[in-house]
């Protein structure tokens, strides 16, 4: 059962956001292909988080849904948001099958969604997700991308994020960016902090591949918020579920 967050002084002593790519709830190849929707739906309910943010979500997908008999009904957004949580999802990505795109799950109310197209390329279809939410009175801004697998690509969806910020977004407000950032090295990580979002890094953060992790695929950055604690849960179970581990962190509201 989740808990709801600790108020003090009428806001939130800590804010709890995760980032997971769920691999559209399904892994393996070919025959040995099984369905881990229903897994990641448990999983995500353990790991309390005030804001989930998810990439590779399916809204629907005609093959998929014959080829499993348990293929759920509800769109995979829906399906995933813990009870009491409100969902948000935008397509990325439209396929012969199907779509998939990003999510948001929250346990505050939301007050407003918008989506933008990031694709670099007519190979790789990619986009953001805007999605204001409102904690305790204050106004967070959510962001959830997914950037592409190409390095110049990364570098100008880089550049586009922070654009979008500075247009859509008011300077004193508290910024959440979170995603899979696709990138084995520093170089978006270098871009972002330029523009004043924490590079918010912390022991043993390695998100991918989820069996044998070597790399930090995954990333949550913020503005205006106190950074506390980062982690990444380990464990068979989780290494089974999708091709990346979540990542989660704790912040710290700044006091208006």
């Amino acid at each position: 059962m989740t808990t709801g967050p600790v108020l003090l002084d009428d806001r939130p002593a800590v804010l709890r956001v995760a980032t997971y790519n769920i691999h559209k709830g399904v892994q393996g190849l070919g025959p040995t292909r099984r369905l881990e929707i229903h897994n990641l739906g448990l999983a995500i309910e353990t790991l309390d988080a005030d804001i989930v943010c998810l990439q590779e979500v399916r809204s629907l997908n005609r093959r998929e849904a014959d080829h499993f008999s348990g293929w759920p009904k509800l769109p995979q957004a829906e399906y995933l948001a813990p009870e009491g949580y409100e969902s948000v999802y935008c397509t990325n990505a439209i396929t012969k099958h199907g779509e998939h795109g990003n999510a948001l799950l929250s346990r505050w109310p939301i007050i407003g969604h918008r989506h933008e197209d990031m694709s670099d390329h007519r190979f790789e279809q990619r986009g953001l997700l805007h999605v204001e939410v409102q904690i305790a009175g204050v106004s967070v801004h959510v962001i959830v991308v997914h950037f592409g697998l190409m390095p110049a690509s990364r570098v100008r969806q880089t550049d586009q994020l922070k654009r979008y910020i500075a247009r859509e977004i008011p300077l004193q407000a508290p910024v959440v960016v979170a995603g899979d950032f696709n990138d084995w090295g520093t170089r978006v990580r270098r871009l972002l902090h330029m523009d004043s979002l924490e590079v918010f890094e912390g022991p043993r953060t390695l998100t991918y591949p989820s069996r044998f992790p070597v790399a930090q695929l995954d990333h949550i950055y913020a503005r205006g918020m106190q950074p506390l604690s980062l982690a990444v849960p380990r464990g068979r179970v989780w290494s089974r579920m999708s091709d990346h581990l979540p990542l989660i962190a704790e912040f710290q509201l700044a006091a208006s």
